[in-house]
């Protein structure tokens, strides 16, 4: 009974020295960031105009697919071109 109750004060504090250094841990700040050069600067431009080509090009790569897939549908809902049926079916009366 006297060995639990100190094995709980020990895991006691030594949660409670986790949970201090875990606090201290987290509540660190990182060094700011270096200020970029003219040459840095300039390849981040770069490679912004870049990606926005490359949104731009994929973009227009979607729309063209779209548009084929629809004309692909329209084609072949005009080749089957079946009366609709109804949802109710001919019922028969007594």
């Amino acid at each position: 009974m006297i060995m639990q109750k100190n094995f709980i004060k020990l895991a006691t504090i030594t949660f409670a020295l986790g949970l201090g250094f875990a606090a201290a841990f987290v509540q660190a700040k990182l060094p700011a960031p270096a200020p970029l050069n003219d040459e840095q600067k300039a390849k981040a431009e770069e490679a912004k105009v870049k990606a926005a080509e490359g949104v731009k090009k994929e973009a227009d790569l979607l729309a063209k697919y779209q548009d084929k897939a629809a004309d692909n549908f329209k084609s072949r809902a005009a080749k089957t071109s079946t009366p609709p049926t109804t949802a109710t079916a001919d019922v028969k009366k007594p």
